[in-house]
């Protein structure tokens, strides 16, 4: 059966080599890059831009609970679950761009951001999250070190799913069809996915206490916060049967939202190989794939669809990354290195043959 791609196959179909003689890039492939960015002011931070992004986000998140008031009585309520999974959406971008320093000027105040737009509004751990998605950056699409292509519900690689038995099996053979479906339950395994992360003890680098056992005893305290308050709020507003399936639509179509943002980044794209070592530029730039669009592909991909700019300059403000990508582009083109960029359904395309072709690895 065919097995899927390896990195470097990958990396050949995308027109370049990963890297030098030992899969690398020097230092100053970026280095020029990097200097024409900051003297641009790209890097600056933007804080006018995130008020209003805060005050339209949580005054509109305001209304539609106001509108859930009005409506609860009635299952037309249900299809207010629609504007506020999306406000919801919105809120999560705020707090991934609060994790990668773009909003506050300091730690301490970007924690405390965090604890609010995620464990508190979103009921979605902070501290995990955190982690997990600053150890993709740091290694994206590499097998052992990004627990975005770790083996879980879905594989993403031949090795993987070789491994796969029983359901498990039947299930990587058929995952490019679940793949959508699935995402319908995102939206509860990042709660569920929060609240073992804070039980694990796991502890965050750092002399703080915020990085210890006290900062996980706030961020427990504000996921409690948020399920009673949300819960409480939703049970009082309808009756028990509208409640529980306002909760499960609205959880299911913020899921779907934030997998169908996420999704068509980096699945299908170049994988380094074990022992494999790229510079920064290769390796954010090989891994990550563009989406092409205009404002509205903005708003409702919170500026990821600016995938390799963001991964290139992670602390840069969301609004700086359209004016970002033409000096990437430019500096691609004189280094060689191909800069991935196709409209939105063909990204899902790529990533679902990626799946596909994995999925074919698994033994009869």
């Amino acid at each position: 059966m065919p097995a899927a791609l390896p990195a470097t196959a990958a990396a050949r179909r995308a027109g370049a080599s990963p890297g030098g003689p030992s899969g690398g890039s020097s230092g100053s492939d970026f280095a020029p890059l990097a200097r024409e960015v900051r003297a641009g002011g790209l890097l600056d931070r933007r804080t006018g831009y995130y008020v209003r992004d805060f005050v339209i986000t949580l005054g509109g998140t305001a209304l539609a609970w106001a509108a859930v008031a009005w409506a609860g009585s009635s299952w037309w309520v249900l299809a207010l679950a629609v504007p506020l999974a999306l406000l919801w959406a919105r809120t999560a971008f705020l707090g991934h761009d609060a994790g990668h320093h773009q909003i506050a000027r300091t730690a301490r105040s970007g924690w405390w951001l965090g604890l609010l737009l995620g464990n508190l509004l979103l009921g979605m751990g902070q501290s995990w999250w955190n982690d997990k998605h600053n150890r993709h950056h740091a290694h994206p699409n590499h097998v052992g070190k990004d627990p975005d292509v770790g083996e879980g519900v879905l594989v993403w690689t031949a090795e993987q799913a070789e491994r796969r038995r029983g359901v498990w099996a039947w299930l990587a053979r058929h995952q490019a069809a679940a793949f959508f479906p699935l995402l319908l339950l995102e939206g509860f395994n990042l709660k569920v996915s929060s609240v073992v992360h804070l039980r694990s003890g796991a502890r965050r680098a750092g002399r703080s206490w915020r990085d210890g056992r006290g900062g996980r005893l706030v961020e427990a305290v504000a996921l409690a916060v948020h399920a009673a308050g949300y819960l409480g709020l939703v049970f009082t507003l309808m009756s028990p049967g509208k409640a529980v399936v306002f909760v499960l639509v609205h959880h299911a179509l913020f899921g779907l939202h934030l997998g169908c943002v996420f999704a068509p980044n980096h699945k299908g794209m170049a994988m380094p190989g074990p022992g494999e070592r790229w510079g920064h530029l290769r390796r954010q730039v090989l891994t990550s794939r563009n989406v092409r669009g205009g404002v509205l592909t903005d708003w409702l991909m919170g500026g990821l669809n600016y995938q390799i700019e963001h991964h290139l300059f992670p602390s840069a403000p969301r609004p700086s990354l359209r004016r970002l990508q033409p000096l990437v582009r430019a500096h691609c083109a004189r280094v060689g290195l191909p800069y991935t960029e196709t409209g939105l359904v063909d990204s899902y395309r790529q990533a679902l043959r990626h799946m596909r072709e994995v999925g074919a690895a698994v033994r009869d």
